[in-house]
């Protein structure tokens, strides 16, 4: 094993603590040859598709990336922005926004965001954050539900980047966090507004990312965490029975899914007389292609042609202040031990250490005329 090279250790150097948000990824821009490489990350990844690769890389090589990308690529087409992909602007902003409310409460950190496939790479930022003298560092996963898809991937690759550098930072994860208290309440808040601004709808609908059923017969709690965090929603608002269902959307192949399914299910209700419903995503922290153009659009539309009237989508958490805050005190109870808390400016500094002194002398002399 060749290690990279990394810059001489200068004694007595700052160690400072960095915390790395990490979501799931976006193409650079919309484009099948964007599509293309991001597809081929993604879908190459075994945490994603557990198929032998002898038989997988044939069909993804030989087949889904001929087609798929001119899809995809239009699909992202329609919710890209002047800031580029929603996914990676907010993920941005997060960071931003947690950095600063963390510093706001006297802790020095650096908060850092990554995508696990695409810009930026979970090993350019760690790079930099190394270069930045960090020494610990905490890695969330921006998915409040494990699964082994995507929490367990962000693992992957923060150890294969750390089998290639010298000297590697302390690590800490942050597994599940369903069911934080303020992530729940973010998600109460969002959606209270959301009536108070709106009205009520006939149901509420919550749709989590879908996985292959296969998934729960493993042994992946997420099925039951998606439900956890739907019953602490519920109860959080109070919601009479009947009135929230929870589904599984993105479903891909033809392999039976996590159900029930999300487009289905609101065909149904519309079948059924059911005329607004309102819909979240709350295993979606930013706002993405899977809700804004599979959920806001797409789902939208099957709803309506089945005869529904009204099918409202509630935005993602995003950067919302009161999610901002539940992100700042989960990172903090995981880094309880180590130094976060900023040290004074050299005057305080100074001055602390003059009383320390005092002090001391004084206790000596006390000492002395004993």
């Amino acid at each position: 094993m060749v290690y990279r090279p990394e810059r001489p250790y200068r004694h007595g150097s700052a160690e400072r603590v960095g915390l790395l948000l990490v979501n799931l990824g976006t193409p650079d821009a919309p484009t099948a040859a964007a599509l293309r490489r991001y597809l081929a990350e993604f879908l190459g990844d075994p945490r994603v598709v557990e198929i032998p690769r002898l038989a997988w890389w044939p069909i993804l090589h030989g087949v889904i990336l001929r087609v798929r990308p001119a899809k995809s690529a239009a699909k992202y087409a329609s919710i890209w922005t002047a800031e580029g992909s929603p996914l990676a602007a907010w993920t941005a902003r997060q960071a931003q926004a947690l950095g600063e409310l963390l510093t706001s409460r006297g802790h020095e950190l650096l908060v850092r965001a990554a995508m696990r496939y695409g810009k930026p790479s979970i090993p350019s930022v760690l790079d930099a954050l190394r270069a930045d003298g960090a020494t610990r560092v905490l890695v969330l996963p921006m998915y409040p539900q494990y699964a082994a898809a995507t929490t367990a991937s962000v693992g992957d690759k923060v150890m294969q980047w750390a089998q290639q550098v010298r000297r590697v930072p302390e690590l800490r994860f942050v597994g599940a966090w369903h069911d934080d208290p303020g992530y729940i309440a973010a998600l109460a808040s969002r959606v209270r507004e959301h009536w108070a601004a709106h009205g009520r709808a006939e149901r509420l609908v919550l749709s989590f990312h879908g996985l292959p059923h296969r998934s729960l017969e493993l042994g992946d709690p997420y099925h039951c965490q998606c439900h956890a965090t739907a019953r602490l929603l519920g109860e959080a608002l109070a919601l009479p029975s009947g009135m929230l269902q929870v589904t599984f959307q993105s479903r891909f192949g033809r392999a039976r899914w996590l159900e029930p399914y999300t487009e289905p299910t609101l065909v149904a209700l519309a079948q059924q007389g059911i005329r607004r419903v309102d819909i979240m995503c709350p295993g979606f922290t930013a706002d993405c292609l899977e809700t804004l153009e599979e959920i806001a659009q797409e789902a939208r539309a099957a709803f309506l042609g089945a005869g529904g009237e009204e099918l409202r989508y509630i935005d993602c958490l995003n950067a919302r202040p009161d999610f901002i805050a539940a992100l700042a005190d989960l990172a903090l109870r995981h880094l309880q031990g180590w130094p976060t808390v900023a040290a004074p400016d050299p005057e305080a500094r100074a001055a602390a250490e003059a009383a320390r002194a005092r002090q001391r002398e004084r206790a000596l002399a006390m000492g002395a005329k004993d």
